[in-house]
């Protein structure tokens, strides 16, 4: 067991990879076998991810040494990597066909999802235009919440509210997609540009578009990367302060 464990601490990155992979794996077979196909194995595997960061600690299984390698495979630098390889495999003629529903979809989904998060965080009871620009940014990615949060002066119990927003909308959309994805056509390059303009997380809308078709998901992608930079620009300037002329 000692062998093992100084072969695990010296190559902590693969054995995350394997142990990801193996949970993937798993959650295929449960899928197929199991429930039919009628769950993803993506879903699967994100609650079983999510039940084994239980026995961790605040980063989840990557405070226990043996699987310190998963905080450097679930770190923003690897996330933002795949985000872009994976864009780069979009078809730029494709991506020009729907450039205006695009566009459309990154304005309707930025400002629809603003204003619901807004809404909730009134109903908690918030008022103030900081906090409710704060929670609403957050409503549309767990990027563009923190971003906001930090330019306009938000307090660290606001941003985590959030950044929690953000992370159960991104786990909302990767077990919701494939099963919605039949009833509302998702199943073209246009429709996944205009789906990733809507929705905007680009872990859940790269995730949920895997297990619906993995040749949808650079066209999702690439939209839901746009939607958190445009965000990042709209939340805590043009939004904060039509909040501030408000309230």
């Amino acid at each position: 067991m000692e062998i093992i464990e100084k072969v695990i601490s010296k190559n902590g990155l693969l054995f995350a990879f394997l142990l990801v992979g193996i949970i993937m794996f798993l959650s295929s077979l449960v899928a197929k076998h199991v429930f039919r196909n009628k769950i993803p194995g993506v879903a699967i595997a994100i609650f079983t991810g999510l039940f084994l960061a239980t026995f961790g600690g605040k980063k989840g299984l990557s405070d226990i040494p043996l699987f310190s390698g998963l905080a450097l495979l679930g770190g923003s630098m690897l996330r933002d990597f795949t985000v872009v390889a994976t864009a780069m495999g979009a078809d730029l003629n494709k991506i020009k066909q729907a450039g205006l529903a695009g566009m459309v979809a990154l304005l309707v989904g930025i400002f629809v999802t603003f204003f619901m998060g807004v809404a909730i965080a009134y109903a908690m009871g918030y008022t103030d235009a900081v906090s409710l620009a704060t929670i609403g940014a957050g409503a549309c990615t767990y990027i563009v919440g923190p971003v906001t949060g930090s330019a306009i002066g938000a307090s660290s119990d606001v941003i985590a509210i959030s950044i929690a927003a953000g992370v159960i909308k991104t786990i909302f959309v990767t077990i919701v997609t494939p099963l919605i994805a039949p009833s509302i056509q998702l199943d073209n390059p246009h429709s996944a540009v205009v789906f990733g303009g809507l929705i905007g997380t680009t872990s859940g809308v790269a995730a949920g578009l895997a297990a619906t078709d993995p040749k949808l998901v650079p066209y999702g992608a690439l939209t839901a990367t746009f939607y958190t930079g445009l965000g990042c620009l709209l939340c805590p300037s043009v939004l904060y302060f039509f909040l501030k002329a408000i309230v």
